[in-house]
């Protein structure tokens, strides 16, 4: 053996034992890239939290984090897609309402995963308030004068969301059943990003949509506000009144965003991933950046509680689509 290669060999076990002692202090110290799956295409909700923190988490992690869109199915495909990678920390999801709550329910026919069982959540990161927004083209600028627009002409006025099932529709049927109005829904493929497009257009007239997907576009005068979902109105849209204000208390929802990673995940790395993302939230350029776009960091105290917060969210939203079935088949 020559001097060179014994070297080479004592480099190669020394790199291995300090990782070894790393992991004892840390649980789990990745050494390539970590791949972050968001279910949606650029420019949504999702992918904006994606892009906030991929670099933070890099940094903290001390590998890249790449941003890697698998939009299709109402967020369908990119949750197979990471519940389906190798259990080893590489691949996180950044999850939704939607996906990890609503989906199971609404796609029980086509979903080949159970949310619940075959991810495991890591740790909850925003949550975003809705804005109700309509194309510049209603001639509506209150949820008053909507409704009285929708009520002169049923099933004439359309709205739209990611998909059939989405929670920006079920809030839509909720407003309808409360209001006692009739419309049709419009879906677009690939999330906020794609519809909000449609919105601009003209294409489509209605929807229910996270404030940091639109809020620019409101302030620009190219789409019109007019409600958010929140409790109190909005510091960056102060002239726009709460449903609860606009009455209808408990329409809309307040979304959130989260991490999870495929199911057999070692809880080493469940935690390591957790105190890491909860580092970057807590980050002030972060929070910041978030605040910003109106999207309000949330880390969780712990995964525990972030799949307890989970579990009982999927279950209501098991009602609620339960209560509106008739329509989701339409």
């Amino acid at each position: 053996m020559t001097i060179s290669r014994r070297t080479a060999i004592a480099m190669v076990l020394a790199t291995a034992f300090a990782a070894q002692a790393q992991d004892a202090r840390q649980g789990w110290t990745p050494i390539k890239p970590v791949k972050l799956v968001v279910p949606f295409a650029p420019g949504g909700a999702s992918d904006n939290v994606a892009r906030q923190i991929a670099n933070p988490l890099a940094e903290e992690l001390g590998v890249a984090v790449v941003v890697d869109n698998r939009a299709g199915a109402a967020g369908n495909i990119g949750m197979e897609v990471a519940a389906k990678s190798p259990p080893d920390g590489y691949t996180v999801f950044l999850g939704n309402i939607s996906t990890n709550a609503i989906n199971q329910w609404t796609y029980a026919d086509q979903l080949k995963i159970s949310p619940l069982r075959d991810l495991v959540a890591v740790s909850s990161v925003a949550t975003i308030p809705s804005l109700l927004i309509a194309s510049t083209k209603v001639p509506a600028s209150s949820v008053k004068e909507l409704v009285e627009y929708i009520r002169k002409n049923p099933g004439q006025v359309n709205h739209t969301s990611a998909g059939a099932g989405s929670y920006a529709m079920l809030d839509m049927l909720v407003l309808e059943k409360t209001a006692g109005l009739k419309m049709t829904h419009v879906p677009y493929k690939g999330g906020a990003g794609q519809f909000i497009t449609g919105l601009v257009a003209g294409e489509v007239e209605l929807a229910f949509t996270n404030v940091s997907s639109a809020s620019e576009l409101v302030k620009a005068g190219r789409l019109k506000a007019l409600a958010v979902t929140s409790q109190a109105r909005l510091p960056d849209l102060p002239s726009v009144p709460t449903m609860a204000e606009a009455g209808f208390p408990g329409v809309g929802t307040d979304a959130w965003q989260g991490l999870f990673v495929p199911a057999g995940t070692p809880d080493a790395v469940v935690t390591r991933l957790h105190e890491a993302v909860g580092k970057v939230l807590r980050q002030p350029a972060v929070r910041e950046a978030f605040l910003k776009r109106s999207i309000v960091p949330a880390p969780s105290q712990s995964p525990a509680e972030f799949a307890k917060s989970v579990a009982a969210d999927t279950a209501r939203w098991g009602e609620i689509v339960k209560e509106h079935k008739a329509a989701l088949t339409n």
